[in-house]
């Protein structure tokens, strides 16, 4: 039994941790705002890449049709599958590719011409089988808690070189939740600026969406002191509630948005890039034309200094039809990728541009509805080039008929981990106090592939 005076000294003690923890909260806030949040940061070590361009690719690409060479698979088709169903095998050839000898399928002809940049990563795994699920994981590393995104803590840890610009863009942001590009309990300011679908846009010279910031009722002067009241009344709000995130984050977004109105425009514009690099990225051909401007987009921002650049294609969620619809997904995006590239690597950026493509996880060896396949993350494939990665390489492997990974298992914690160690930041060490504990990308998990550091 608690005496009564036990009992209040207990819950006394309680109620000074939670003092304390506010406390905390509010200086880091303070230090936070004393400075500009977008400057860049040192890294923890020295980087192998400055940014990242992420191709992600929603819905679910298959990976025993694409990257993930499994002649067993072909040997078996037919039979009795290991869960159930007749094992299918690809559609699709599979050729050694390059010096290096990567095996790539027929599926990626201009992408497999750039085997001996990449590193296939061929044993990835992730903890849900649906796609919802699965896509918040890949971005924020849970998919139980709103927890900000891989962009927002790259930008948190690096900040951004172009301060007219976001340093996070999500050009055509994956369907469903925003926690996608967001950046949950860290600052506002590093959350994703989207570029597509339903926000509120004008249109470039480009044809892509453009944010519609300007006011043409108004001069640029007369913008600058509407902008001041505006930021005054926000300021003295946040004096007189103090610790408010989202106030802190309007003032950022503000001052960032009246930068931009000037440089987005002008940077959205491809009217002057040469017919040559329109062709290279496929943008005069129907087939290609949408993600090939995607990914000129992603080229541009990242040469004008943005830190994070996420270009989002799909559906490839083929649970029937696998062999025309993935066909076309591919043929889609093959060239732009391809042309992205070539192009990086024409202008010496490759080597410091990371850029990563990947679904939220891959399919089945078996057959769904006759010629499709069910979801599978327990083994799958993603990819990397430039950044520091090796070149030519294959990473862990998938068991003979690809149901899951064997061999140097790589959870998405690990994934994680290598992206940020390549940016020169210690996953352990980025971290965020929030709720009066310190929170990272990777929760309490997580180990850097070093394999596949160049």
């Amino acid at each position: 039994m608690f005496s009564r005076r036990h009992l209040l000294q207990s819950m006394s003690a309680g109620f000074g941790y939670l003092a304390f923890a506010g406390m905390c909260n509010e200086r880091a806030a303070a230090e936070a705002a004393s400075t500009n949040p977008l400057a860049p940061k040192t890294p923890h070590f020295p980087a192998r890449a400055k940014r990242v361009i992420f191709l992600c690719m929603q819905g679910g690409p298959s990976h025993v049709d694409t990257f993930d060479y499994k002649p067993q698979l072909a040997k078996d088709h037919g039979k009795s599958g290991k869960y159930g169903g007749s094992l299918l095998k690809s559609p699709w050839e599979f050729r050694q590719r390059g010096d290096s000898g990567l095996w790539i399928s027929d599926i990626f002809p201009n992408v497999a011409k750039h085997a001996d940049d990449m590193t296939l990563i061929r044993s990835m795994q992730c903890d849900q089988p649906v796609h919802p699920g699965a896509m918040t994981q890949m971005h924020t590393g849970t998919a139980q808690f709103i927890r900000p995104s891989l962009g927002a803590w790259t930008l948190y840890g690096l900040g951004t070189e172009n301060e007219s610009l976001p340093g996070f863009v999500s050009l055509n942001p994956p369907s469903g939740s925003s926690r996608n590009y967001g950046s949950s309990f860290l600052p506002a300011i590093y959350s994703g600026s989207k570029v597509g679908r339903s926000s509120r846009f004008g249109r470039g010279n480009s044809g892509e969406s453009v944010p519609d910031i300007r006011n043409p009722n108004l001069s640029e002067k007369q913008q600058r002191k509407q902008l001041d009241l505006i930021q005054r009344l926000n300021e003295e709000k946040l004096k007189r509630e103090k610790y408010q995130p989202g106030i802190e984050g309007m003032i950022e977004s503000y001052e960032l948005a009246f930068r931009m109105q000037d440089a987005m425009p002008s940077l959205m514009d491809t009217s002057e890039e040469t017919q040559s690099t329109l062709d290279l990225y496929g943008i005069n051909n129907a087939t290609t034309e949408s993600f090939g401007k995607q990914c000129l987009l992603a080229r541009r921002f990242v040469e004008a200094g943005v830190r994070f650049v996420e270009v989002t294609h799909g559906n490839w969620d083929q649970h029937v039809n696998l062999s025309v619809d993935h066909k076309a997904r591919a043929e889609a995006c093959d060239q732009p990728i391809a042309g992205l590239l070539q192009d990086l690597k024409q202008r010496d950026m490759l080597k410091d541009t990371l850029v990563i493509w990947g679904g939220e996880f891959g399919r089945t060896p078996a057959a769904q509805g006759g010629d499709g396949r069910n979801h599978n993350n327990k083994g799958y494939t993603t990819w990397m080039a430039g950044g520091g990665v090796k070149g030519g390489f294959s990473y862990g492997a998938t068991d003979e008929h690809g149901y899951e990974a064997i061999e140097n298992k790589c959870h998405i914690h690990d994934w994680h981990a290598t992206i940020l160690h390549l940016l020169g930041l210690d996953h352990e060490q980025l971290t965020y106090r929030y709720a009066g504990r310190d929170f990272r990308l990777t929760d309490v998990h997580g180990n850097v592939a070093t394999d596949i550091l160049a």
